[in-house]
């Protein structure tokens, strides 16, 4: 890596890092509103991580892997729910990449546009002149309310009477908004469900799913970035991975800011950092957080090295990917178990952070891409010799 390159990875994710008291400031103030704060998006914008994987062409930075992962785990530590949004807005501005230049010139005409996305295909594409005709709802849509376009997941008829998934992109503005997003944890990422009623998506629009899974593109501009190299399955793990990372790293630095002067209840330590078990249960987190980070990088660092090479991918490095994605949130909500249980009864107040990331972080554990249990299975079968049991790899 130049230098050049090097000095552009430190700036962003040194700007990142700026933003995050900020981001701890109006946390609470974004779970009580289930949305990011006016504030916190403009610092984002500002910050420039907003344009991480966009083209070069549009004001973007083609950031790699690693730096998305420094970059999201450093909001991480400021509010969950700030880098869960951001990381959705990154995969998706990645993925409008993928779409002909003629439709990134439209979505990027605005170098700081917010494209949110869903990948689970909540809607049917009908067939019809110049286009589909979109009917349908995804739930789980993060940040759609502050987001100007949509990449979605569809279905649409073929000849012979089946289906094929395929992504659209769609304006916002063509999309009904339910605000049905009362939940536990990232309240603040505002991922309500979005409904399509009869919305025209010309062609263009139209992307199959399957070459969008290997990483296929028809953009002509962006057939030499190395960041469209790679597949989409292991670039998504890969960015949604950070979030947790990030929790992880808040969940400890929110114990020890907490620690000092506080006792343990009902036992002879006037002084909780005295306490043995405390060493253990800071000690052994700490173990944790550094294990994640070992999947988060190992992960990012296979994807950029493979998008700069060109090489071929094969199935279990796919997988593997996956298996980090696993990792990273399994350790990540032990650590941050670990340090919740060790809060005490002061920590259930709304305004102490802990609880907050405590819930984020289980949150996470429950996505249906991110469950450690489904990403640990899967490169099992493929490791025992079988075939996988999903198209999302």
């Amino acid at each position: 890596m130049d230098t050049t390159t090097v000095a552009a990875r430190a700036a962003i994710v040194r700007r990142a890092s700026e933003v995050v008291p900020l981001l701890q400031k109006h946390a609470q103030w974004q779970e009580e509103n289930r949305r990011l704060h006016d504030e916190v998006i403009d610092a984002l914008a500002d910050s420039g991580v907003l344009r991480m994987r966009m083209p070069t062409r549009y004001g973007g930075h083609e950031s790699d892997l690693k730096t998305v992962v420094e970059v999201l785990s450093q909001l991480g530590r400021g509010d969950g729910s700030t880098a869960w949004t951001v990381a959705v807005w990154t995969i998706s501005s990645w993925m409008a990449g993928l779409f002909p230049d003629e439709v990134q010139d439209e979505i990027f005409a605005d170098p700081n546009v917010r494209v949110s996305g869903i990948l689970s295909p909540g809607a049917v594409a009908v067939p019809t002149a110049g286009g589909v005709i979109l009917n349908g709802k995804w739930s789980f849509n993060t940040g759609a309310q502050q987001s100007v376009w949509n990449t979605n997941a569809a279905v649409r008829p073929t000849p012979d009477g089946g289906h094929e998934p395929v992504m659209v992109a769609v304006p916002i503005a063509d999309l009904h908004i339910v605000d049905d997003w009362h939940t536990s944890g990232l309240r603040g990422s505002g991922s309500v469900t979005t409904v399509a009623e009869n919305v025209f998506v010309p062609e263009e629009r139209v992307l199959p799913m399957g070459p969008v899974m290997q990483g296929q593109h028809r953009s002509v501009t962006n057939a030499a970035s190395t960041i469209y190299r790679a597949p989409f399955m292991s670039t998504a793990c890969v960015t949604v991975g950070a979030t947790a990372l990030g929790l992880a790293l808040a969940a400890r630095e929110a114990f020890l800011e907490r620690l000092p002067g506080r006792k343990i209840t009902y036992t002879d330590y006037t002084s909780q950092s005295e306490a043995p078990i405390t060493h253990l249960q800071v000690a052994d987190a700490t173990v944790k957080v550094d294990e994640a980070e070992f999947h988060a990088y190992r992960s990012a660092g296979l994807v950029d090295d493979k998008s700069v090479s060109g090489d071929t991918w094969s199935i279990e490095e796919r997988a593997r990917v996956r298996l980090d994605l696993g990792a990273v949130c399994q350790r990540t909500k032990e650590a941050v178990d670990l340090l919740n249980t060790a809060s005490g009864g002061s920590s259930v107040y709304t305004d102490v952070p802990i609880q907050r990331i405590e819930r984020d972080v289980q949150t996470l554990n429950l996505h249906a891409i991110m469950h450690p249990n489904t990403n640990l299975e899967l490169y099992g079968r493929i490791a025992c010799g079988l075939e996988p049991n999903t198209l999302y790899i």
